[in-house]
C-alpha cells in the first residue's frame, strides 16, 4: 500500500517535470494528494480506535480476572480470549501506522506540489481588460490607459 503511494507519488512528480506551473498534473494533483492525505488519516484514526478498543477490553478482563492474563512461557496470554484482544489490539496498531505513513506521505507530495506551482514562473494572463500604463518621457512621466478590444 505504502510502496504503491510512493510509487505514483514519484511518477505524479517526474510527469510534472515539464509540466507548466498551471499544469492540470500539478493543478489538480496537489488537490488529489491532499484529499488522499486526509482520508488516510481518517482511516488511520478508525484502525488506532479499534486497536484502542482491543486493549482496553483486554485490560477490563484482566482487572476483572488477574488469573486470565496470566503469561505462558513463550510469552502469549494463556486464555485465548485475552491473546485474541492483545493480537488484535497489534495488528490495527500496525493497519494504523501504515496508513499514517501513507497519509503523510501523500501530504508531503502535496506540498511540494504547492511550492513547485509558486516557484515556476507564470505569464501574464491574456484576458485584463486594459492596463494601466506609465511612460518615462522627456519633461515628465506620462500615465495612461491601454483598451484591449
Amino acid at each position: 500500500m505504502i510502496r504503491t503511494i510512493s510509487v505514483l507519488l514519484l511518477l505524479l512528480l517526474l510527469a510534472s517535470g515539464t509540466a507548466e506551473a498551471q499544469g492540470p498534473v500539478v493543478k489538480y494533483g496537489k488537490w488529489l494528494l491532499v484529499a488522499g492525505s486526509i482520508g488516510m488519516n481518517y482511516f488511520a484514526l478508525r484502525s488506532h480506535n479499534r486497536a484502542d478498543d482491543a486493549f482496553n477490553a483486554l485490560e477490563a478482563r484482566c482487572l476483572a480476572n488477574h488469573a486470565r492474563c496470566t503469561l505462558s512461557a513463550g510469552g502469549q496470554y494463556t486464555d485465548p480470549e485475552i491473546e485474541g484482544l492483545y493480537q488484535t489490539s497489534l495488528r490495527q496498531d500496525r493497519v494504523a501506522r501504515g496508513w499514517l505513513i501513507g497519509g503523510e506521505t501523500a501530504l508531503a507530495g502535496a506540498a511540494v506540489l504547492f511550492i513547485w506551482e509558486l516557484t515556476r514562473p507564470k505569464g501574464r494572463p491574456r484576458n485584463i481588460p486594459f492596463e494601466p500604463e506609465v511612460r518615462s518621457m522627456r519633461g515628465g512621466t506620462g500615465v495612461g490607459l491601454r483598451l484591449a478590444f
